[in-house]
């Protein structure tokens, strides 16, 4: 159903001459005096450049006008685009969804039954939400699906308001929520390809990887080209596959022909550039996005983290403070801080906590779970035991993704919880995602639990992965491995459990008598021995404490594995 306003036929029709047009012909009869004969000569002349001027004028008309011109379509509008990009399931440019906003908002007044139109309208607040961090929209989204809902049930065949539904879910972080959404749709209408890009987003948040794979797999079927493999290449991100990831994500930037989709596309590429750990590579990317779609302001934020690993500071800071201008999402917030926490700009920072703590706030009100960066910020600046209590929340709600994974178990060890906190990040790492940080947190926790094998391998993956992956964290992961040292050249002593002791040292004397009573000595020797032996298999192998410890004594770590064979 077209639910467009109708433009006016009066519009389409060409406007009379004006009688002042000087190049206006005169109306039949008007001269009362005929000109003079030509003579042979004119004829002749006149003849010949009718005849070039006509061939002229024909091959132009054949170059430039097309058969049936006064029926050419028209250059689409900012509306047409705006639902041209939501059929392809392309992001549109936000100039294009600010008109299309407008154009339902002004329809729906006077056709306020107009379930499709109003859920549209829902739909773009949604995106309009997300993409400019102004979670306010997200109230007004509800209210314009359920104004849908109520014209036309989606039992009746609404399924894209339950599908709006299902992206507002989304955007509110209440993944388990948009799964019903999503799923209610894909059981009345399987081939409803949209339903499919929301079942990802809230498949992902739940951490339901063999789901997530499925919906991206059908969703592929259904609708190919650049979406397709934007997706696909987000899931093989989120698995570490990061090769499969790349050239997936190159051929959907190479296929991207609308600005706002290049610059999502290139903005990817410049995502897992920094990565791997490549900030030139990132910023090359970024800046490609910017100047495809100068509004892209999370290539923005993407290109400041990127400076700040290649030691540009001034610029970093100055793209990130544009970036929390023109979108200000709370992550953005937060990475500034701690910028300027690892600049020893106190000040500065406090500044942008308490700018956090006010966004948080209005997500909030606006019905936004933010309790992911809330409890990052509390676990490592504020009170852990509330990140903890936040995340704990999460976890049973079922968000059990490898970010929330990893923020609990981080935050039960600052919390002093170690031990029940490895889980958790364990977990994170396990899920195959290649993300420093999360290497970084496990290694930590390991090392806190004498764990230093492993700890060892996985600071080492955290700054191989990426060196420069936080500007407070990175530090602290060198500072960590300094701590640890350099395993024993016959290899770490904890990769496998400790030699039981020499048996017998004695049968060398066997030459005397003196065997006998030495023999009989034994009985009493080995079970003072032996006597650790129960307790060594408690711990897993990795728990020993390291070789180096020998090279190295009154070092902490040789001071952690004395203590680890104490009773």
């Amino acid at each position: 159903m077209d639910v467009m306003p109708q433009q006016d036929p009066e519009s389409r029709r060409p406007p009379e001459p004006s009688p002042q047009d000087p190049y206006a012909m005169p109306a039949e009869g008007a001269t009362a005096v005929p000109p003079p004969p030509p003579t042979l000569r004119t004829t002749l002349r006149r003849a010949a450049f009718g005849a070039v001027a006509a061939g002229v004028l024909l091959a132009g008309a054949l170059v430039a006008v097309p058969d049936g011109d006064r029926d050419a379509p028209k250059e689409p509008g900012p509306v047409e685009r705006a639902e041209a990009a939501a059929t392809a399931g392309s992001p549109a440019s936000l100039s294009d969804l600010t008109a299309l906003i407008g154009d339902r908002q002004k329809w729906v007044e006077s056709h306020p039954d107009d379930a499709p139109s109003w859920a549209t309208l829902g739909s773009a607040y949604v995106e309009w939400g997300r993409r400019s961090a102004d979670a306010a929209y997200y109230g007004r989204a509800e209210e314009a699906l359920k104004r849908s809902l109520d014209a036309r049930p989606g039992e009746r065949g609404n399924g894209e308001a339950w599908v709006g539904m299902a992206a507002l879910a989304n955007a509110r972080h209440d993944f388990l929520a948009a799964k019903r959404w999503g799923e209610t749709v894909r059981k009345q209408d399987p081939k409803a390809w949209s339903v499919y890009s929301v079942l990802i987003d809230a498949y992902t948040g739940l951490g339901d990887v063999k789901a997530a794979t499925g919906a991206t797999e059908k969703f592929g079927e259904l609708r190919k080209g650049v979406p397709a493999l934007a997706r696909t290449a987000d899931l093989y991100r989120g698995q570490g596959w990061r090769e499969d990831a790349l050239a997936t994500a190159r051929e959907a930037a190479d296929r991207a022909t609308e600005p706002a989709e290049k610059a999502e596309a290139l903005h990817r590429l410049g995502e897992l550039a920094w990565e791997r750990g490549e900030p030139e590579e990132a910023v090359a990317q970024f800046d490609a996005a910017l100047r495809t779609d100068s509004g892209h302001h999370a290539s923005l934020a993407g290109k400041a983290r990127a400076l700040v690993a290649l030691e540009r500071t001034d610029e970093a800071l100055a793209a990130y403070q544009s970036a929390v201008t023109g979108l200000p999402r709370p992550e953005y917030v937060l990475e500034l801080g701690e910028l300027y926490e690892s600049l020893e700009l106190d000040g500065d920072a406090r500044s942008q906590y308490e700018k956090l703590g006010g966004l948080l706030e209005q997500a909030k009100a606006a019905g936004v779970d933010e309790s992911v960066i809330r409890a990052r910020y509390e676990s490592d600046h504020g009170d852990p035991a509330v990140a903890v209590e936040l995340l704990r929340g999460q976890w049973k709600k079922q968000h059990r993704s490898a970010a929330v994974a990893d923020a609990l178990g981080w935050a039960l060890h600052r919390a002093g919880k170690s031990e029940e906190g490895l889980e958790y990040a364990q977990q994170a790492v396990d899920t195959g995602v290649r993300n420093a940080s999360y290497a970084y947190h496990l290694g930590v926790i390991e090392q806190q639990l004498a764990q230093y094998g492993p700890a060892r391998r996985h600071l080492e993956e955290a700054l191989r992965t990426n060196p420069a992956f936080s500007p407070l964290d990175a530090p602290k992961a060198r500072e960590a491995l300094e701590t640890l040292g350099e395993p024993s050249p016959g290899g770490p002593g904890d990769t496998q459990p400790p030699p039981p002791p020499a048996p017998v040292p004695e049968p060398k004397r066997e030459s005397g008598p003196e065997p006998k009573p030495e023999r009989k000595r034994e009985p009493e020797q080995e079970p003072k021995r032996e006597s650790p032996r129960p307790e060594a298999p408690a711990p897993a192998p990795s728990k020993t404490p390291p070789a180096p410890s020998k090279a190295a004594p009154g070092t902490p770590t040789a001071v952690e594995a004395d203590a680890s064979k104490s009773p």
